[in-house]
């Protein structure tokens, strides 16, 4: 079963490393990429820019508006995903607490669900 991975973080702590804390976090990031890939769970992974660099979307009685965003109350957003493949939740999550930003943020754990397609 596929589950995504979503890594929220509070920006002002990864603000608050060093160039050292930072390069580690990097490495230390790709290289559970590469386990994950290595094991035959991981499908994808990406990280994303500031949050200040988003676009809001909605479309209301047919009308597109486009906002920049977010505006959240909450000091963590969202900085990106990993998408795996597991046996159940609690694998999902056991690889999920391997996620180096899990030290630092949270990682909500969510089964994608598959839209059925009518033929």
């Amino acid at each position: 079963m596929k589950y995504v991975c979503l890594v929220h973080f509070d920006g002002a702590v990864l603000d608050a490393l060093d160039h050292a804390g930072k390069h580690r976090l990097d490495v230390d990031s790709v290289g559970y990429d590469e386990e994950l890939k290595a094991g035959g769970h991981l499908i994808a992974a990406e990280a994303l820019q500031a949050p200040q660099s988003a676009v809001l979307v909605r479309v209301r009685d047919g009308r597109l508006s486009a906002t920049d965003g977010p505006f959240i109350e909450t000091k963590e957003q969202l900085g990106g995903f990993i998408l795996i493949e597991a046996r159940d939740m609690n694998e999902a999550i056991r690889l999920a607490a391997g996620i180096p930003l899990a030290r630092l943020g949270t990682i909500e754990v969510r089964p994608i669900y598959d839209i059925p397609v009518r033929k």
